[in-house]
């Protein structure tokens, strides 16, 4: 679901291989995810009826 909401936006994520929930970003209405994709890993922040702020995470870090 995350990577189809990613796609959307116009972000790639060619193959999805797996999504964390970030308990220590998240809040209520507020949920962080680190989404990990075959060509790149992001950290998505989703409130509901808003699209979801995205941010690449270098691989170095």
């Amino acid at each position: 679901m995350l990577a189809t909401q990613l796609r959307a936006q116009g972000y790639p994520c060619d193959k999805p291989l797996k999504a964390e929930r970030d308990d220590k970003l998240s809040k209520p209405d507020n949920e962080a995810w680190t989404l990990t994709c075959s060509n790149a890993t992001y950290r998505v922040s989703r409130v509901p009826d808003l699209a979801a702020k995205v941010e690449k995470i270098d691989e170095g870090k």
